[in-house]
């Protein structure tokens, strides 16, 4: 499980990084919101802990960004006690909120409560999400549009998409896509998922032959790339 930890006290860094990776945790760090909301868009990352006051972009806005791409669980750190913060950390998007100062194997533990949640949790992406490239998935209306104009996914092209924008960089194998979209009980041939990526680059892609949006990851399986033009 890869670790985005987020905070410009050095020594904060240094601490609860040595914690994270003895508990096994890959563990990446960053000194300021911009640097860390980059690190995050071309790396896949399970888990953020994100200082609430940070240079260059606050924890708060990088917490909103983020949000509006996708449904990472996110820790916040910060030194304000007051209730109001807390439920505007929470508010905005953060699964969890943790008091400076604190215990490092108090950290740990939340973070393994909120892997633990988060994972068993079958949900959503956001209502709505949209992306630069004119793509938008509606979760309420189980719709998707492309440039303003619905394309007609079905049910389970929906879920496909669905799995994957959630996570987006990460990479799902087959199994996971059919675990998915079929449940634990599936016994048939996992490539069939590759005839349903295949009929949703169709529909998504400006060139199917050479997609962008949907990438292969030879040999495991499949990854979105919200980044990806229109």
């Amino acid at each position: 499980m890869r670790i985005l930890l987020v905070d410009d006290e050095k020594k904060i860094t240094t601490v609860l990084k040595a914690y994270l990776q003895q508990e096994g945790f890959q563990v990446s760090t960053a000194i300021n919101g911009l640097i860390a909301l980059t690190m995050f868009k071309e790396n896949p990352f399970d888990l953020l802990i994100l200082d609430l006051m940070l240079p260059g972009l606050s924890g708060t806005e990088m917490c909103r960004e983020i949000r509006k791409i996708s449904s990472v669980p996110i820790i916040m750190l910060t030194a304000k006690v007051e209730e109001e913060d807390r439920i505007q950390g929470l508010s905005i998007g953060a699964d969890d909120y943790i008091t400076k100062p604190f215990s490092p194997r108090e950290v740990v533990a939340r973070v393994r409560a909120v892997l633990r949640r988060t994972n068993n949790e079958a949900a959503p992406l956001a209502d709505v999400i949209s992306y630069d490239n004119g793509l938008t998935i509606d979760n309420l209306q189980h719709e998707i549009r492309l440039n303003d104009q619905e394309v007609s996914l079905t049910p389970t092209e929906f879920k496909i998409l669905g799995a994957l924008a959630k996570h987006p960089g990460r990479v799902l194998s087959r199994g996971q896509l059919v675990e998915i979209v079929q449940g634990h009980d599936f016994d048939g041939d996992d490539r069939v998922i590759d005839a349903h990526i295949k009929k949703i680059r169709q529909k998504l892609e400006t060139t199917p032959s050479d997609p962008q949006l949907i990438l292969t990851v030879y040999g495991i399986g499949y990854k979105f790339n919200p980044r990806a033009g229109g």
